[in-house]
C-alpha cells in the first residue's frame, strides 16, 4: 500500500519514458542478434519475452525491497557484439555461451570485486563517465530537429514553459503534448502493433570452446565496462550511493543465468534508463523515485507478456519524439553530472578527458567509450598527482614562501614574528 501512497504520475511518466526510450533506441539491435543465430519468429518472440520478464522483475522486486531505484536492462553493447560474432553458432551454442558469460557476472558480483574497482574511481570522474553518455542523448534531441523541426520546437517550448509553471509535470506533459500531435497528423505506424501473448521457447545449451571465446567473454566484456560501469556512476550520481553493488550485479547475472535458456543475453545496471527514474523529474523527493522504477519494471513484465504487439506498439513513436523526449528529461542529470565533474579543481581536467573520450562514442578492441573515459581520465589524473608530488618534493627558495594566493610573501623578522621560537 506504501507504493500507491507514493506514486505519482511525474514517476509514472519517467518509468514510461524510460522504457520508451530504452527500448526504441535498441530493440532492433537485439532483434538483429537473435537473427544472426537463426531463430525463428518464436524464437525472437522469446527473446523478448526474457528480457521483458527479467528486466521487470529484477527492477520492480529490488526496488521495492530497497525503496530505492533499481534499474536493470539488457545489454545493447552485447547485443551490437552478438549481432556481429554471432554469424557461424547455432542458437544452443548461443545459449551456452549466454550461460557461461551469466555465471562470470555472478561471480564478479558474489566476489566483491567490481565493487572494490568502482570505489577507486574518483566521484568527478565518475560523474564525467555519466554526463558523457547521457550528453549523446542530449544532443539527439536537438539533432532531431534537422527532420522534425515543427515537433521538437513545439516539445522544447511545452518543457519550457512547463518547467517555469509546473516543474514536476514538465516531462509528462511534454509527452503528452508530443503524442497528441504526431497522432492528429497521422504519424503513428498503427500497423506494426499486433496484440497477442508471447510464449516462451526452451532451447537446450549446447557448451564449446569456441563460442565461449568468441561470445562469452567479449559479451562479459563489454557488458561489464560499456554498461555496469556507467550504471554505477549514474546510482552514485543520483545519490543512491549505499545500494548495493555488488547484490545488484548479482541479482542481474542470476536473473540472466534463469532466463538464458529462454532468450536473456545479457542483463545489467541501466545508466540512461536509471538516469531518467532517479532524477528530480521523476520525483521532487529521492525516497520515492523508487516508484518511477516500480513502474518501469511493471510496464516491462507487461512487454514480456505480450512482447511483439507492446514493442510495435513502442516503435510505433516517430523516432524524433523518442529522441527529443529522451534528451529533455536527462537535461537535469546531465547538468548535475557535469557540475559534480568541473567542481573539484584538482580533478578538472581528467574530469573533462574523460567526458570528450565518452561522449566521442570511440570503440577500441570492441569495447565502448564508457571504458575508454574512464581509462583516459584515470591516466590523466594518475599524471597530474605525479607532478604535484614531484613540485612538492622540491624545495622552495631560501628566504622565501609561497603564500596560498601564488604571490611570494615578505620576509618576516623572526622575532617579530606571532608564535617567535614555537613550532606551529
Amino acid at each position: 500500500m506504501r507504493f500507491f501512497k507514493d506514486l505519482s504520475l511525474s514517476a509514472f511518466t519517467a518509468g514510461f519514458v524510460a522504457v520508451l526510450v530504452g527500448f526504441t533506441s535498441s530493440v532492433a539491435i537485439v532483434f538483429q542478434a537473435a537473427q544472426a543465430f537463426g531463430a525463428t519468429p518464436e524464437m525472437a518472440a522469446s527473446w523478448m519475452w526474457a528480457l521483458g520478464i527479467g528486466m521487470g522483475l529484477a527492477s520492480a522486486l529490488p526496488s521495492l525491497w530497497w525503496r530505492k531505484p533499481v534499474m536493470i536492462a539488457w545489454s545493447t553493447p552485447g547485443a551490437a557484439v552478438l549481432a556481429v560474432a554471432g554469424m557461424g553458432y547455432s542458437m544452443n551454442e548461443a545459449v551456452g555461451a549466454f550461460i557461461v558469460c551469466a555465471v562470470l557476472m555472478v561471480l564478479a558480483g558474489a566476489t566483491g570485486w567490481f565493487e572494490r574497482v568502482m570505489n577507486k574511481i574518483p566521484m568527478a570522474i565518475a560523474s564525467a563517465l555519466l554526463a558523457g553518455v547521457l550528453a549523446r542523448f542530449g544532443l539527439g534531441a536537438f539533432v532531431a530537429a534537422q527532420t522534425a523541426l515543427p515537433l521538437v520546437l513545439l516539445m522544447l517550448g511545452t518543457y519550457l514553459v512547463a518547467k517555469r509553471l509546473l516543474p514536476r509535470y514538465a516531462v509528462p506533459l511534454t509527452l503528452l503534448v508530443a503524442i497528441v500531435y504526431v497522432v492528429a497528423r497521422g504519424q503513428l505506424a498503427w500497423s506494426s502493433v499486433h496484440f497477442s501473448l508471447t510464449w516462451p521457447v526452451f532451447t537446450m545449451p549446447v557448451f564449446s570452446w569456441q563460442a565461449i571465446v568468441s561470445l562469452s567473454l567479449p559479451l562479459f566484456v563489454v557488458t561489464m565496462a560499456s554498461q555496469n560501469l556507467p550504471g554505477v556512476a549514474a546510482i552514485r550520481a543520483a545519490g543512491y550511493g549505499d545500494l548495493p553493488v555488488s547484490k545488484l550485479i548479482t541479482i542481474s547475472g542470476l536473473t540472466t543465468l534463469v532466463l538464458a535458456p529462454f532468450g536473456a543475453f545479457a542483463l545489467n545496471l541501466s545508466a540512461i534508463t536509471a538516469a531518467i527514474c532517479m532524477g528530480r523529474e521523476a520525483h521532487e523527493d529521492p525516497a520515492r523515485r523508487y516508484t518511477a522504477a516500480v513502474s518501469c519494471g511493471a510496464i516491462y513484465v507487461v512487454i514480456g507478456l505480450f512482447g511483439a504487439a507492446v514493442t510495435g506498439l513502442l516503435t510505433a513513436f516517430p523516432k524524433e519524439l523518442v529522441a527529443a523526449i529522451a534528451g529533455l528529461a536527462l537535461l537535469g542529470t546531465i547538468g548535475g553530472g557535469l557540475a559534480a565533474a568541473v567542481r573539484d579543481e584538482s580533478h578538472r581536467e581528467a574530469a573533462l578527458i574523460t567526458f570528450l573520450v565518452t561522449l566521442s562514442g570511440v570503440t577500441l578492441a570492441g569495447i565502448g567509450s564508457a571504458f575508454w573515459g574512464v581509462v583516459a581520465g584515470a591516466v590523466a589524473l594518475a599524471v597530474q598527482q605525479i607532478g604535484r608530488r614531484a613540485r612538492g618534493a622540491e624545495k622552495a627558495p631560501p628566504g622565501k614562501d609561497i603564500a596560498a594566493s601564488g604571490n611570494i610573501a615578505p620576509d618576516i623578522p623572526e622575532a617579530a614574528a606571532p608564535g617567535a621560537g614555537k613550532n606551529t
